[in-house]
C-alpha cells in the first residue's frame, strides 16, 4: 500500500487526475445516458412528451443529486476505517439510514411535480402529458437513495469498477426498455412518457441491486451484519455534517435549473424542449468536471494531511486544466457536429434550427460549470464544503430571483446567458475561496490537516 500510494504521489496531477477520472466518468454516464435516450426517443414520438420530460426530470435531477452528494458524507469515514470492519459495519449502516431519510424527502418532491408546475405556471396542456411519470420516479428516487449508499462505500474502498459495471448493465436496461416501450417495438405497446417512466425505474433497480451485492460480497465485510438495523443517531447526524453542505450545493443548483426550465416552459412547447434537450446536453458533457473533481479531492486532501499549501493548489490547477481540456473538447465537439446530432433528439422540422442556435450557449455553459465545480471539489478536500455552499446560494439565488422576468424579457438566449453569468461569478468567488482556506494550511488551522 505505501508503495502504491508513494507511486501516486510521484506521478503528475495532470496525469493522475485524468488516469482516475476516465472510470468515474463511465460511471456517471451510464446512469444519465438513459435519460438522453430516452429524450431523443420522446423527441421523435411527440414534442409535447418530451416538454413534460423535461418537467418531471427537471424535479427529478435535484432529488437523486440530493441523495448522492449527502452520501459522499460517508465516504471519508469509510476510507479511514477500511482495515477495520467492526468499526466500518455500523458507518454502511448508519449511511444507508441517511440514504433512506434524503430519499423519502426526495420521493415526496418528485410525486408532486404536477403540483410544482401548476404553481410555477407551466401550461396545463404539458403538465396533462405526465400520467404516472412523476410516481415511477419518485420510486426510482427510494431505490437510488438504497444504491447510492452502497457506491459511496464501493468508491470509497477503491472499488470504482464494480460501481462502473452495475452503471453499463443499468443504462443497457434503460435503453432496451426505453426503445422497446417509448414508441413500441414489435407485440410491445407504445407507452410513450410511462414507458421511459418504467425504463428508468427498472434500470435504477438493478443497478441499486448489482451494487448492493457487490457491497455485501467484499471481502473487508465478510461476517458483518449491514442490514439498517436501528440508526445510531449520533452517528448519522456526523455523516450527515459532512455530507449535507455538498448536498445543499447541489440541490440548489438543480433547483435553480429546474426554476429555469419552468421559466422556459412559460414560453412555450417548442421553447421547453429546446431547454430540456440543451440541459440533457450539458449533463452528459458536466458528468466529466464532476469526475475530474472526484478525482481532484484525494490529492488535494493528501496535500492538506502533508500542510502543503502549494500542492494543495497545483491539484486544483490541474484539475481545472483537465476539466477545461475534457469538456471544452467535447463541448467544441457538440457546436461543431450539431448539425448531424440535433435530428437524433427531434423530428421536427421548425425545432432543429433553434436546438443547433443554443449549441454555442450550451458550451459556454458547460466550460463555466466545470470551472466552478472543480473549485468546489478543491474546497471538499480541505474539508470546507459551507463557503462552496454559500457562493452557490448567492448567485443562483439571483439567477433563481431574476429567471422568470429575464426569460420573458429576452427569451431563451437571455435565460442561458444569465446562467453563464451565474457560474462564472461561482468559478471566481469559489477559486478566491480556496486560495484563502488554502492559506490556513501552513498556520495548522484545526480541521484542515486532519
Amino acid at each position: 500500500m505505501t508503495v502504491t500510494t508513494t507511486t501516486k504521489r510521484q506521478q503528475n496531477p495532470f496525469t493522475r487526475i485524468a488516469t482516475t477520472a476516465l472510470p468515474l466518468y463511465l460511471t456517471m454516464v451510464a446512469s444519465s445516458a438513459g435519460a438522453l435516450v430516452d429524450s431523443a426517443l420522446l423527441g421523435r414520438h411527440a414534442t409535447s412528451s418530451l416538454a413534460a420530460f423535461a418537467v418531471a426530470i427537471a424535479v427529478y435531477s435535484p432529488a437523486t443529486a440530493t441523495v448522492t452528494g449527502a452520501l459522499r458524507g460517508v465516504m471519508p469515514f469509510v476510507s479511514q476505517h477500511e482495515d477495520d470492519p467492526d468499526r466500518m459495519a455500523p458507518l454502511v449502516r448508519n449511511g444507508m439510514w441517511l440514504g433512506f431519510i434524503v430519499g423519502l424527502l426526495g420521493a415526496l418532491a418528485v410525486a408532486g411535480v404536477s403540483v410544482i408546475g401548476r404553481a410555477t405556471g407551466v401550461p396545463e396542456s404539458t403538465l396533462n402529458h405526465l400520467g404516472a411519470f412523476p410516481y415511477l420516479l419518485a420510486i426510482a428516487v427510494l431505490s437510488t437513495s438504497v444504491g447510492a449508499s452502497a457506491i459511496s462505500v464501493l468508491v470509497a474502498l477503491g472499488q470504482g469498477k464494480l460501481v462502473m459495471r452495475a452503471g453499463l448493465v443499468g443504462t443497457a436496461v434503460a435503453v432496451l426498455l426505453s426503445i422497446g416501450l417509448i414508441a413500441g417495438a414489435g407485440p410491445l405497446p407504445a407507452l410513450g412518457l410511462n414507458g421511459a417512466g418504467i425504463a428508468m425505474l427498472t434500470s435504477s433497480l438493478v443497478t441499486t441491486v448489482r451494487v448492493q451485492l457487490a457491497l455485501h460480497r467484499l471481502p473487508v465485510l465478510a461476517g458483518q451484519s449491514l442490514r439498517p438495523g436501528r440508526p445510531d443517531l449520533p452517528q448519522v447526524f456526523q455523516l450527515a455534517r459532512v455530507g449535507i453542505p455538498l448536498a445543499g450545493t447541489v440541490l440548489i443548483k438543480f433547483v435553480v435549473l429546474g426554476v429555469l426550465t419552468f421559466a422556459a416552459a412559460r414560453l412555450g412547447t417548442e421553447q421547453a424542449a429546446v431547454h430540456g434537450v440543451s440541459e440533457n446536453l450539458v449533463n452528459l458533457i458536466y458528468t466529466l468536471a464532476v469526475a475530474i473533481g472526484q478525482a481532484t479531492v484525494p490529492i488535494v486532501a493528501g496535500a492538506a494531511r502533508e500542510v502543503d499549501v502549494a500542492g494543495a493548489r497545483r491539484s486544483v490547477i490541474a484539475g481545472s486544466g483537465v476539466a477545461l481540456c475534457g469538456v471544452g473538447t467535447l463541448g467544441l465537439l457538440l457546436v461543431v457536429f450539431g448539425h448531424w446530432i440535433v435530428p437524433l433528439f427531434s423530428d421536427d422540422a421548425a425545432l432543429r434550427p433553434r436546438l443547433e442556435d443554443q449549441l454555442p450557449l450550451v458550451f459556454a455553459v458547460v466550460v463555466t460549470d466545470a470551472l466552478q465545480a472543480i473549485a468546489g471539489f478543491g474546497m471538499l478536500g480541505l474539508k470546507r464544503t459551507f463557503p462552496s455552499l454559500v457562493s452557490t446560494a448567492v448567485f443562483f439565488g439571483l439567477l433563481c430571483l431574476s429567471a422568470v422576468p429575464v426569460a420573458d424579457a429576452g427569451g431563451l438566449t437571455a435565460l442561458w446567458s444569465a446562467l453563464i453569468c451565474a457560474n462564472l461569478l461561482q468559478a471566481i468567488t469559489k477559486t478566491v475561496i480556496f486560495h484563502r482556506h488554502s492559506a490556513r494550511l501552513a498556520a495548522g488551522q484545526p480541521g484542515l490537516a486532519t
